[in-house]
């Protein structure tokens, strides 16, 4: 018997109409002529807590950290059990087992971790369902690869699962014991890439707070050649006077006596040099699930988890491949569907959208089919399906919208154009002159109403000039502006700074070295991340634009603990870590020996972190911990929150501690 093991029921379900011979369904698996498809729930299996382990972890003790597990033990989820069962009785009477979870890491995980957990002995095949479309399902059901491939895929999603396990378990005990000796009465909890995140918003609050207005003048001039005005940017000579720190002009009397120097100028200007390169702009690559999230928080102000949601409803319903996709690229031989899909999309209820269709050239092959970019995922297309728009929610087809757009997209032309800068000499100051001459629109038509595309064309005409030339100063001025504060983030935007993470890395070096490092978290994870953040309380949304805030936790949390894990730095380099492990290029027991020993330096760090005290009485004993109100034996008292390192005790008295007035010091006495 050929057993299927889906990661989720509605994944079965369609792996089952395409299979053939009679469908039957059962409980918790459907039959078909060609084997058996059953399925989980996600995980079915958890990892332990901690007292499950050694039941003397139920109580959180400093002495007790760190806990490092020398056999990881996986536990059947309580909600799992029966599907378990079902699932494990399967396995047992199959001959051979096809992987049918969802093609990325953690969908790899979490059926090879069931397989490990019975001792599977029987062969295993992998079937890869980027898209639930009957041409995709069909196509990848005879083509089938040994499972054994994605072995290093799955060691780096198991390294990912032990390595949060020990950095949350453990320092979020660790933090929190810290803070509660302080007198703080919470519950602090750390996490690989939740804290990194947080810190990036907290740092941004205080980059806002302690902002102070710079004015500058920028000094611009207007010049005639050929029957043409055009305009050049004054550029400062190293040794001028007057530069802020930032090299902005900022002395109001310097730009003053330039503006005079520059219309007292009898000679006119001089070119010094022009020159004008061809310039090709490929085409915008295809959509991974951040660049779709980013894009659709800036265009409609979705958040993360919505657009997460709405894409995996579209693929659900076989429209779009899978969503929680981190490639952009797509394979060679998909390149075949372009007609069908670019039909489709030409008869789709949406003008734009077919008006754009209708123009696409589908023999033009654009960067984005590239083999060697793809792993067991693509990125974000429509699929064959003929979508009926008009039966989409608002939210549905907008995003439907941003994946056929970026799609068609493909089949236009590269963008040309010519790109001049000028040089120019006047009153012996140096100008600047940027030109951009379109040649061929290319792609960008597609996108010819976007605010960030039309920034980035609007550039200066300039006419052709050569060095020597003499273009005539008609005027010059000096515009006042002052800077502005960094932005809050916004849900979009912060996910974009997790992708994006070599730009917050600390260590300069570093940021190089992790500049093609695909950020951290997972396209799956940084939605999640982000909203529960908002919701266990360390972030808020304010106003319309929904801006993320820190909340005084938030605070707390980022200074207390060390900035190995509040600044990305090593959580991007575990990334990459993980990100080579998947290609085999690392090894899973020195990952977690690593992180063991970072886990257990950080235990020890908590033990000495400077934390504010918070309570009305600091106890007068260590001085370290503040009293709090307890009930004991004899009624109510007042113990240091130290305890059992500090064990001051004070009676009560009227709601307060009955403490000994400090003595009194004798006139004369220092």
């Amino acid at each position: 018997m050929k057993l299927y093991i889906a990661e989720k029921p509605s994944m079965a379900a369609e792996i089952a109409k395409y299979l053939p011979g009679p469908v039957s369904r059962k409980d918790g698996y459907i039959t078909t002529g060609d084997g058996v498809i059953t399925w989980g729930y996600g995980h079915i299996l958890r990892q332990a807590e901690p007292d499950e382990y050694d039941p003397k972890y139920e109580r959180w003790r400093v002495e007790d950290l760190p806990i490092i597990p020398q056999n990881w033990k996986l536990l059947v989820a309580d909600s799992c059990k029966k599907q378990f069962e079902i699932v494990k009785s399967l396995i047992d009477q199959a001959t051979e087992i096809v992987h049918a979870g969802d093609p990325d890491r953690e969908g790899q995980l979490l059926i090879d971790e069931v397989l490990d957990y019975v001792n599977n002995q029987k062969p295993v095949r992998r079937i890869l369902l980027n898209a639930l479309d009957e041409h995709s399902i069909k196509k990848a059901i005879v083509s089938l690869r040994d499972n054994q491939e994605f072995h290093d895929l799955k060691q780096s999603a198991l390294a990912r699962s032990r390595a949060d396990w020990l950095i949350g378990m453990n320092l979020s005990r660790a933090y929190t014991l810290a803070a509660q000796q302080a007198g703080h009465r919470t519950t602090l909890p750390v996490g690989r890439v939740k804290t990194p995140t947080l810190a990036l918003v907290v740092r941004r609050e205080r980059e806002i707070e302690g902002f102070k207005q710079v004015e500058y003048f920028t000094v611009k001039a207007d010049f005639e050649h050929d029957s043409t005005i055009f305009t050049a940017y004054w550029k400062p000579h190293e040794e001028q006077p007057g530069l802020d720190t930032e090299g902005r002009l900022a002395d109001k009397t310097i730009a003053k006596d330039l503006l005079t120097s520059l219309k007292s100028a009898k000679e006119p200007a001089i070119v010094i040099s022009c020159e004008t390169t061809e310039k090709k702009e490929q085409q915008r690559l295809p959509l991974a699930l951040s660049t779709l999230q980013v894009m659709a928080g800036k265009k409609f102000g979705y958040d993360p988890q919505v657009v997460l949601d709405t894409a995996q409803k579209l693929y659900e319903r076989k429209l779009t491949t899978y969503p929680r996709s981190d490639c952009e690229f797509l394979p060679e031989a998909q390149h075949e569907d372009a007609a069908t899909i670019i039909g489709n999309l030409g008869r789709i209820a949406n003008n734009e959208l077919a008006g754009w269709a209708a123009k696409a050239d589908t023999s033009i092959s654009s960067r984005a089919w590239n083999d060697k970019k793809i792993t067991a995922h693509h990125a974000i297309i429509p699929t064959v399906e003929r979508c009926n728009f008009a039966s989409l929610n608002e939210t549905e087809r907008n995003i439907y919208y941003l994946i056929a757009q970026t799609y068609i997209a493909q089949f236009y032309p590269v963008h040309v154009y010519d790109q001049t800068r000028a040089e120019l000499e006047h009153a012996g100051e140096t100008f600047i002159a940027n030109g951009r001459i379109i040649k061929e629109l290319g792609w960008k038509e597609i996108y010819s109403a976007d605010t960030e595309e039309k920034k980035e064309d609007d550039s200066t005409m300039l006419p052709s000039m050569l060095k020597g030339d003499r273009p005539l100063f008609i005027r010059a001025s000096a515009e006042k502006k002052s800077t502005k504060p960094p932005g809050r983030f916004t849900a979009a935007t912060l996910l974009a700074a997790m992708k994006e993470i070599h730009k917050y890395v600390k260590n300069p070096d570093l940021k190089k070295q992790l500049k093609d490092v695909a950020g951290i978290g997972t396209e799956a994870t940084r939605a999640t991340i982000i909203k529960e953040l908002i919701d266990r309380g360390f972030l808020k949304e304010e106003t319309k634009r929904k801006y993320l805030k820190p909340t005084e936790p938030a605070y707390l949390l980022v200074d207390i603990l060390p900035e190995e894990i509040t600044y990305p730095d090593f959580t991007a380099l575990w990334e990459d870590i993980l990100h080579q492990m998947a290609e085999g290029n690392a090894s899973l027991d020195t990952f977690l020996m690593q992180q063991a020993r970072f886990t257990a330096s950080l235990c020890t760090k908590a033990r000495g972190a400077d934390i504010p005290l918070k309570g009305e009485y600091h106890c007068p004993r260590c001085r370290k911990g503040v009293l709090q109100l307890r009930n004991g034996k004899h009624g109510k008292f007042w113990g240091c929150s130290r305890y059992p390192a500090c064990r001051a005790s004070y009676n009560d008295k009227n709601d307060k501690p009955d403490m000994p007035a400090p003595p009194v010091k004798k006139q004369g006495q220092g």
